[in-house]
């Protein structure tokens, strides 16, 4: 699968372990920064890695800040892309069964030291369920596509 990384100064360590476990695992990455501890803004790369979503330029998105919260915020913004910030196993299945998410958004501040490579092995792993999910997914579309955003 092809998956484009990124986080702000606060989940860069975490974004540095994901991206060699997501590279062993076989998966393509892109890697948007950041590329060290030194502070920047997490909207700049939040936008970046959306964008590469929302064109179908990669299958997947993982953003990490402090609480995936920001990050998600932006990532939203972009049609096609449904993000969710998730700080365990449940939460990044059942984002992907429900809400068919494309981008997961990690919380570097909450998760600590806690491995989140089961959580995300998890996240890529799971299919969307469609049947009911299939139809809220469609409104959600019709609201992206009206004069309501």
């Amino acid at each position: 699968m092809r998956i484009a990384v990124g986080s702000d100064h606060r989940g860069f360590q975490i974004k540095s372990k994901l991206i060699t476990l997501l590279t062993a695992d076989g998966h393509e990455v892109e890697d948007y920064g950041t590329q060290s501890d030194q502070a920047v803004d997490y909207p700049d790369v939040a936008v970046i890695v959306a964008k590469r979503v929302a064109d179908s330029l990669v299958e997947r998105g993982i953003l990490i800040c402090g609480t995936g919260f920001g990050m998600a915020i932006v990532a939203n913004k972009f049609r096609g892309v449904r993000a969710a910030a998730c700080c365990d196993e449940v939460m990044a299945e059942m984002c992907r069964r429900h809400n068919d998410v494309n981008v997961l958004c990690l919380p570097g501040d909450l998760i600590g030291d806690r491995p989140v490579g089961d959580l995300v092995r998890i996240w890529l792993a799971t299919e969307f369920e469609g049947g009911r999910h299939s139809r809220r997914l469609e409104k959600i579309s019709g609201i992206e596509n009206s004069n309501l955003t």
